[in-house]
Order: structure tokens, then sequence, then C-alpha cells
């Protein structure tokens, strides 16, 4: 049951500090394989394989990008 009630959370958010980044889903029942993400120029991304959502922290990694 309590599988049940993780899936009906939204995803997680997560601030980062640089425009090019990883997610692997974490421990538990959200990992995954590891799939690189890149900015928007928004910044943000959402990965698609768990959904995590990443925002890029105020005035971060605009000179960080190669």
């Amino acid at each position: 049951m309590l599988d049940i009630m993780a899936a009906a959370l939204p995803p997680e958010t997560i601030t980062v500090t640089a425009t090019k980044l990883y997610c692997d889903g974490g421990d538990g029942p959200l990992g995954h394989p590891r799939v690189f993400l890149t900015m928007t120029k928004a910044g943000s991304v959402d990965c698609p394989y768990c959904g995590r959502h990443f925002v890029l922290a105020a005035g971060a990694g605009q000179s960080a990008a190669h």
C-alpha cells in the first residue's frame, strides 16, 4: 500500500547550481540508469525516467556550461 501512495506524490524538485547534470533516480524504487540532462534557457529540466524536476539556483551555472 505504501508504493501506491508514493506513486501519487508529485515529482521531487531539486535546486542545482550547474546547467549540466545527471539523474539516477536516487535510492529506492525510483532508481534508474544514469541520464545526463542540460538545463533549458528557462532554468529547469525534468528527468524523463522518474520525473524529478531540477531548477537552477538564482545566479548559478551561467558560466559553468562547457
